[in-house]
């Protein structure tokens, strides 16, 4: 934290700029994360997403498989197996693979 952000807006300025990293590694950073903003080019998040307290393992476990297997859900149909969906933990936890070296296990905390 930079002292100037709450955690909730370091986590996200974080991750959008590994997201920004990885897909232009990948070549898929396009049109569809582009805005109009003064204060931005690309947008991965929200604006005014609302950070909530986790305040237990299981609550935490909730969260993560709703994440994991929102990629599944018609709207987005991303994926037909949550661990197919290359910019989800899912695979991390399931597997003990992923492609992002910044990713921990909150198991190891609980």
């Amino acid at each position: 934290m930079n002292k100037k952000e709450f955690p909730n807006e370091s986590f996200l300025k974080f991750t959008a700029h590994e997201f920004k990293k990885e897909l232009k590694k990948s070549g898929e950073l396009d049109e569809k994360y582009v805005v109009e903003k003064v204060d931005r080019k690309y947008q991965f998040w929200q604006r005014s997403s609302l950070a909530v307290e986790i305040l237990s393992k299981e609550m935490l476990e909730q969260k993560l498989d709703y994440i994991h297997l929102n990629p599944l859900q018609a709207q987005w149909n991303l994926a037909t197996d949550p661990n197919d969906y290359f910019y989800s933990s899912c695979s991390f936890y399931e597997k003990n693979t992923t492609g992002f070296n910044w990713l921990t296990d909150y198991r190891e905390d609980f």
